[in-house]
């Protein structure tokens, strides 16, 4: 099956497993992707990975991957830098994408403090495409696009396979599915708000505004709440929100000290300049003379 998909950079699809489902805490045990070119040719990487916790049964049960299959694996900190120049500059797609492989993927490069720039590229997500298409799960999707059942689910291998062969399908089936990364990206973004974070806990308002998306203050902006409840900003940081999204706040209010900073005249070098003890004397004496 060709895929009809025009591509002006590479567009990598891939797929974790991890030890569970908490973006903030869970950790990834396998990661495959298979990067297709613009010229048509495709790269396949696969790695298992040491979680560096344990793997819960429960997660063990989906995937089948025990801590013994992992104990010998790196940690992700050392392969970091061949996943990131494998993925290069590609645009990233994968089933349930936007709401967790991609932040799970960013919180591991934060994790170990590596520079990949997970915000210089598109995300298209499939699962999103077949909800807003058809509402079902991605192996309901196998059967009903590629006409296939799913035998080896929750191998990070064959199900990025499978997720490539049902956004072919998508393609050639919908053709008012439009053919550009940019504009699929767009079309599988959850919801009318444009998220800031891949949490969605940051979003942009109408005015281009980095807005809180939740809680008590969501719908306001963060420079407002900056200087109205200056303690939000530290609870967040403290509190159990994604790194990705803690850098993004932080991103935010730097800007905003420093474009406050701007904002304000320019003090007399004077005025900058500690007073003297003879001349706060001075000013003493003078001030009891009057």
């Amino acid at each position: 099956m060709n895929l009809s998909l025009s591509l002006q950079r590479p567009f990598a699809v891939f797929d974790l497993e991890t030890t569970g489902v908490n973006v903030t805490r869970d950790r990834i045990v396998e990661i495959a992707i298979i990067k297709l070119m613009p010229d048509g040719t495709e790269h396949e990487y696969y790695r298992r990975v040491n979680p560096q916790m344990p793997i819960p049964q429960e997660s063990t049960a989906i995937h089948g991957i025990t801590d013994e299959h992992v104990k010998d694996e790196p940690f992700f900190s050392a392969i970091a830098d061949e996943v990131a120049a494998f993925i290069g500059d590609a645009d990233l797609a994968d089933y349930n994408s936007n709401k967790f492989d991609i932040p799970v993927l960013a919180e591991e490069f934060l994790r170990c403090n590596h520079g990949f720039d997970i915000r210089s590229r598109k995300f298209v997500d499939v699962q999103n495409i077949f909800h807003k298409m058809e509402q079902r799960t991605l192996a309901a999707a196998y059967q009903f696009y590629c006409q296939q059942t799913m035998q080896n689910a929750h191998n990070a291998l064959y199900d990025t396979r499978v997720t490539l062969d049902v956004f072919k399908a998508q393609l050639e089936r919908y053709e008012t599915l439009s053919r550009s990364v940019h504009e699929l990206a767009e079309f599988t973004r959850q919801g009318n708000i444009e998220w800031h974070d891949f949490a969605g806990r940051l979003a942009v308002n109408e005015n281009g505004k980095i807005m809180y998306n939740f809680g008590k203050h969501k719908g306001k902006t963060v420079e407002e709440i900056h200087y109205s409840e200056p303690g939000y900003y530290g609870w967040m940081l403290d509190a159990d929100f994604p790194l990705y999204t803690k850098q993004l706040l932080k991103e935010e209010i730097e800007r905003i000290k420093a474009e406050r900073k701007q904002s304000q005249p320019a003090q007399n070098q004077n005025d900058r300049q500690p007073m003297s003890m003879e001349d706060k004397l001075a000013a003493l004496k003078n001030k009891f003379n009057k």
